[in-house]
């Protein structure tokens, strides 16, 4: 009678089972794991998301593959993901809508790609979402709007990436957000209305940019922030009442360019802990005003810090205060080296009247005048640019500039003329900016420096010519820069190292010239730059590296030539830089590592990269002498089958072997026995032989059966339970407890049993044994 009435009704559970039986299938390339419902296409080459990825799928990881551009409904196949992996996948773009239908996801994980535009709606239907991350991308503009769904997230990283400049209300619809990472890029403006919005924010982290000043207004639209992260930003100075923020209670202002700080800098901080003002230019500091928060440390470590009678103001006031003073005297020579905390304020004194005047006389030539002295009521200012007095910045950025503006006021500090038309940029182009530090002269077109061009600008620190047409540069292109520090020249058509160029730059301590396109590295081509420190050269074109190429590099201490052509790693070369801490090796096409590669830096190595290069052997011996020294070792991406004893590395912190294809057999056992004694998260999976494929090397026992090996302990926890028959809703996600998807998957069990069952045939219904399935 119910057929007769309802004859449609029948075939209802068989077509929404239908899909699900294709979308059951493992994808060809994939190891599927159905008892946890993950899928794993890691490495495969893969163009796009696999359609026939199984529909109730909880994790699917998609690592390292080719996928270039997520299109709308990309993950339409597959509502229940909560977790999301889409790692070093070549992802330029992703299109509005690419994640429609993921209500349920809560971890998305963008890193290590190419995208460039965050678009309105790129993460529309994430409305769990909890933590995203989009590190390490080129990503230059946050469009309006982009994030207004994801208003369950608490973790926002996107550090690594181009952004210069935040608009207002980027991060509009973050209504849970507790922590945003925007570390390492290019920031030097935040609108005033950047983080409106944001009223549960605790943690913010704006290390590694380019702010020249706190941006004040900006930060007490932020009511809930305790901890601010503003290292290694090139700010000068703090003036009155710079930070006001009720909540904070831990300030970060480190390796900086600070020479000076007004004493009521953090006066409406009440709640303020810990100020950490270490490694900047500081060599007095007055205590902070009555009414400041009572602090109970302030980091004052690696300052110039003269110990004589004008620090002995502060050292009473930390006394009285409480509050624990870190660091030591940079002078005079009889307190050099000395704790702050160990000086009694009686020592704290100037020799003589005649002294004290020379002391005086220094502090005034040395210092910048401080922030709290009243602005002139009118500001110099070429036509068409915008100069703020109170800040001493000058902007002319995109007003289509053909060449240098002219008149700038002459307490100017930061000078913005990126993106105009100069072509070149003629000599004695900056008269009267003496205390200019920084200078930026981004996407201008430049392809010539004239000789003496920045000449008289005796103060400038900081230099960017990126992405310019620039191919060389003559040898006095930078005369009358005692001070420059940072020189950026990435981005530019460099076809040979510009050997020479840096001779009349004493203090250069930092060379960016990423994304040429040099081919080689000929003998001393640091020649006339001895105290450089770190040289930045990722993303050329180099082939070869003369053995004499770091003839003059004693002092360098990060050597980054990652994404060239080297077939070698450069060892020979490599003996001269005997200072070199840091190595980045990553994406060249090295395949062999020999013995004793890196013996000379044995004494300072503490960083190697040698991920991703298609690293197929290493010598036994190829990680000989770093012992005592190395705290990371990257070797993932490779093709390893076998690693090289890593017993000997007594220091090593962090090391990463994901993705190489580990042959888990008894060769591999000194790297089984040391995982176990180390107290470190080692990621190392196997791929072969095919039983234990997937598996981290760690938890498989065919080790115990090696010469050596029954001494391993067994790790039961880790061990796979005896198959056995789970109950009706087993292989369904927790949070699927809806009555039609419980109604669902039985309709899917009975249909799997006999494609002409129909509905209500049995009243009760057995799951079959679900198993682990992975194919080739």
């Amino acid at each position: 009678m119910f057929s007769q009435l309802f004859p449609d009704v029948l075939w209802v559970p068989l077509l929404l089972c239908i899909p699900t039986l294709h979308a059951a299938k493992c994808p060809q390339e994939c190891v599927c794991d159905q008892i946890q419902l993950t899928v794993t296409c890691v490495n495969k080459n893969l163009t796009q998301v696999p359609p026939t990825v199984d529909e109730i799928t909880v994790k699917l990881d998609l690592r390292g593959n080719d996928i270039q551009e997520l299109p709308t409904g990309a993950f339409r196949h597959t509502p229940y993901l909560t977790y999301l992996s889409l790692q070093r996948c070549n992802i330029r773009r992703v299109k509005e809508g690419a994640f429609r239908g993921l209500g349920r996801l809560v971890f998305l994980n963008l890193a290590n790609n190419n995208i460039d535009i965050l678009y309105q709606e790129s993460f529309d239907g994430l409305s769990s979402l909890k933590q995203l991350m989009i590190d390490r991308n080129r990503v230059e503009e946050i469009q309006p709007g982009a994030f207004t769904q994801l208003g369950f997230l608490n973790l926002l990283s996107l550090t690594h990436n181009q952004l210069v400049y935040i608009p207002n209300l980027a991060f509009q619809g973050l209504q849970n957000i507790k922590w945003l990472r925007l570390s390492h890029n290019s920031l030097n403006y935040l609108d005033t209305e950047a983080f409106a919005g944001l009223f549960t924010l605790t943690r913010l982290s704006l290390d590694h940019n380019e702010l020249q000043f706190f941006p004040t207004e900006t930060m007490t639209r932020l009511p809930e922030v305790t901890r601010l992260e503003l290292s290694y930003n090139p700010m000068t100075y703090l003036g009155e009442d710079a930070v006001s923020m009720a909540k904070l209670t831990h300030l970060f202002l480190d390796h900086m360019s600070l020479q000076d700080l007004a004493n009521t800098a953090v006066s409406k901080c009440p709640n303020l802990i810990l100020l950490d003002i270490s490694h900047n230019q500081l060599r007095v500091i007055q205590p902070f005003s009555e009414g400041s928060p009572s602090l109970a440390r302030l980091n004052l470590a690696g300052n110039p810090i003269y110990c004589n009678c004008y620090l002995r103001p502060l050292r009473e006031w930390a006394i009285r205060s409480k509050v624990k003073l870190m660091g030591t005297c940079g002078g005079p020579a009889h307190l050099s080296g000395e704790s702050l905390e160990a000086i009694h304020p009686p020592e704290l004194r100037c020799q003589s009247q005649e002294a004290m005047l020379k002391a005086e006389f220094e502090e005034a030539t040395r210092i910048t005048p401080p922030p709290t002295e009243e602005p002139q009521n009118k500001v110099k200012c070429p036509a068409n640019c915008v100069c703020e007095a109170e800040t001493h910045h000058s902007s002319c950025e995109n007003r289509g500039h053909t060449k240098v503006p002219r008149g700038f006021s002459p307490d100017t500090r930061l000078l913005d003329l990126r993106g105009n038309h100069f072509h070149y940029i003629s000599s004695n182009s900056f008269p009267g900016v003496t205390q200019v530090v920084s200078l930026h002269l981004q996407r201008c077109k430049i392809v010539e420096v004239e000789g003496e061009a920045f000449s008289g600008m005796k103060g400038l620190i900081y230099l960017y010519l990126s992405e310019n047409d620039l191919t060389s540069l003559s040898p006095d292109a930078f005369k009358g820069l005692p001070q420059l520090t940072y020189l950026h020249l990435e981005k530019n058509r460099f076809s040979s190292f510009p050997k020479g160029a840096f001779k009349l730059v004493p203090s250069l301590l930092a060379l960016h010239m990423e994304n040429n396109a040099i081919t080689r590295l000929e003998p001393d081509i640091l020649n006339s730059a001895e105290g450089l420190r770190a040289l930045y050269l990722t993303g050329n074109a180099i082939e070869h590296v003369s053995p004499r190429a770091l003839d003059h590099a004693s002092d360098l201490d990060t050597l980054h030539l990652g994404g060239n052509k080297l077939k070698e790693v450069p060892t020979e070369a490599l003996s001269k830089a005997q200072n070199l801490r840091d190595l980045r090796l990553s994406g060249n096409s090295i395949r062999w590592v020999g013995p004793n590669t890196f013996q000379p830096l044995h004494r300072t190595l503490k960083e190697l990269y040698l991920d991703n290069m298609g690293l197929e052997k290493m010598s036994q011996n190829s990680l000989a002498g770093l012992g005592q020294g190395l705290r990371s070792l990257f070797l993932e991406g490779n093709q390893l089958e076998e690693v090289p004893d890593l017993h000997p590395l007594k220091s090593l912190e962090v090391i990463n072997l994901a993705d190489n294809p580990l042959m888990c057999d008894c060769p591999l056992l000194p790297l089984r026995m040391w995982i176990e004694k180390v107290n470190l998260k080692v990621r190392a999976t196997c791929a072969n032989p095919p039983e234990v494929r997937g598996r981290r090397v760690k938890d498989v026992h065919i080790f115990k059966a090696c010469p050596g090996g029954n001494s391993l302990r067994t790790v039961p926890t880790v061990t796979p339970k005896p198959p056995k028959a789970p109950k009706a809703t087993k292989p369904k996600p927790m949070h699927l407890n809806g009555f039609r998807q419980l109604k669902m998957f039985r309709a899917k069990s009975k249909l799997r049993k006999s494609p002409n069952t129909k509905q209500g045939a049995a009243k009760t219904t057995t799951t079959k044994p679900t198993k682990k399935r992975s194919m080739a």
